[in-house]
């Protein structure tokens, strides 16, 4: 073989290696699986949903590249948690993302052996999802979004000075909602509030559920009940109806017609969420990360909204706004 020959075949061999390098690192780069499991489509955990995607761009996963992502909403129905749960057992993601209370206890329940991350969660202890916050152990961990009720019933004697008596709208199906009407009744008791409940299994029953407060209350709270805030616009007509007050236990509910909430920003909450799935994508073990709370508040009121409930805010909550929904 002359020189020239011996040339034109290094050339030949040399792009054969570099095309096989090329491909040899694309082949490397792992493809993982993250699954969303969401009890209902409501601002607040679509807010949640997109943070966690976000959140995981932010670690280096992006979806498409080196990130398969599938999501399926419950529709608020239990059953289709259930459903949900077991497609995803069949489907072995490398993580399954857990958004409100029902949709993770399903997971728990029928697709044990995958890595569980939770998003707002009440009670993760009382839910039956981890046995404790520190190193829960097992398979689940994630963000609770206990709400603190404390302020929420301090916001409420902030616009209504006399107030005696505030309903409660919720469906006594959900665990995070029995732990928050506990809490307001505890609460809501040391600071002279009577809490006066009505339950509303379905979100077609809210509306009744909430037109029997009227008369009997001053104010409408509606705790971050799934069910109730699938159906909050009910609410609110009652609200503006009957001149009663309505506040919320999240901020996206003010935009929906609530007079003021103190609450979480359900994107932050998120994004949250997300980092903590990302850690378990490197390589972390589940049950060495501990349950997150969340501690940055956000105050959004509507002044508008107010008005057609017969009340105003007062000027110290406009300077201390976050957010003014006009």
């Amino acid at each position: 073989m002359n020189g020239k020959m011996m040339k034109k075949l290094v050339l030949v061999l040399s792009s054969l290696l570099l095309s096989l390098s090329f491909l040899q690192a694309a082949s490397s780069t792992k493809m993982q699986s993250v699954a969303i499991t969401q009890i209902v489509e409501h601002p607040a955990l679509d807010a949640c949903r997109v943070g966690v995607k976000d959140a995981l761009e932010q670690e280096g996963f992006k979806i498409g590249e080196n990130l398969k992502w599938s999501f399926e909403n419950a529709q608020g129905q239990i059953v289709n948690t259930i459903s949900i749960a077991k497609k995803f057992a069949g489907d072995k993601p490398d993580v399954i993302v857990a958004i409100a209370t029902p949709s993770a206890q399903a997971v728990v329940k029928n697709a044990p052996g995958i890595p569980l991350v939770f998003s707002a969660i009440t009670d993760p202890i009382g839910a039956g999802l981890v046995k404790k916050l520190k190193k829960p152990g097992k398979n689940a961990t994630g963000v609770s979004d206990l709400t603190p009720i404390t302020s929420h019933l301090e916001l409420i004697k902030t616009v209504i000075p006399k107030v005696k008596k505030v309903g409660v709208v919720y469906n006594s199906g959900e665990a995070n909602s029995l732990t928050l009407v506990k809490l307001l009744k505890e609460n809501g008791k040391a600071m002279g509030i009577k809490i006066i409940e009505a339950v509303a299994p379905k979100s077609s029953e809210v509306l009744s559920a909430t037109r029997s407060l009227a008369g009997k209350v001053d104010a409408i709270y509606v705790p971050t009940d799934n069910t109730v805030i699938s159906a909050f616009e009910a609410v609110v007509k009652v609200g503006n109806d009957a001149k009663i007050p309505v506040f919320a236990g999240d901020t996206d509910s003010v935009k929906r017609g609530a007079v003021a909430a103190l609450g979480f920003d359900y994107y932050d909450v998120g994004i949250q969420t997300g980092k903590i799935v990302a850690k378990i994508l490197k390589g972390e073990k589940v049950g060495n990360i501990d349950v997150q709370t969340v501690s940055k508040l956000k105050l959004a009121i509507n002044p508008k909204s107010a008005k057609k409930m017969g009340v105003e805010i007062p000027h110290i909550l406009h300077v201390l706004a976050n957010e003014v929904i006009e």
